[in-house]
């Protein structure tokens, strides 16, 4: 189904929302859902796990059709670290990804980082790098913090 874009920047109103929506469109195999969530900016890129660097709209959504090609992908953000400063956000997500195996359904893990810019239309995406992680990742590694309050 196809939104218009009016009604598209009221549900991206937040860093938070259009990572919804990204999610969800993943898992359901909604290309242009998906497609909605991203700026339109020449540099927008992705980097799917094991792959290259994909620029622009074009180029992104033809990966995300291939892959949605195997059918909806079942990522669920387990943790997210975020970092906002003014019409940026950045989202450090640990994501668990069910995929069907030798010895059944089980989970993989990936590392990613999306950055959203707050745009006229509303937050939208410009970056999805991720990275294959393990179930280690789980667990955050935090420098103790230099100064004692």
């Amino acid at each position: 189904m196809h939104r218009p874009k009016a009604q598209t920047a009221a549900l991206l109103a937040s860093p938070e929302d259009t990572e919804a929506q990204f999610y969800e469109a993943l898992q359901n195999a909604d290309l242009e859902r998906l497609m909605e969530v991203w700026a339109d900016e020449d540099e927008v890129s992705c980097v799917h796990p094991g792959g290259p660097r994909v620029v622009g709209l074009g180029a992104i959504r033809a990966g995300f059709e291939a892959m949605f090609g195997q059918g909806a992908i079942a990522v669920h953000p387990e943790r997210v670290r975020r970092l906002q400063t003014g019409e940026t956000a950045i989202h450090q997500v640990l994501e668990r990804v069910q995929v069907n195996g030798p010895e059944g359904r089980q989970s993989a893990w990936v590392i990613a980082t999306n950055v959203y810019l707050k745009t006229a239309l509303g937050w939208r995406m410009v970056l999805h790098h991720a990275s294959p992680g393990t179930p280690h990742d789980v667990q955050d590694v935090v420098e103790e913090p230099a100064t004692l309050h």
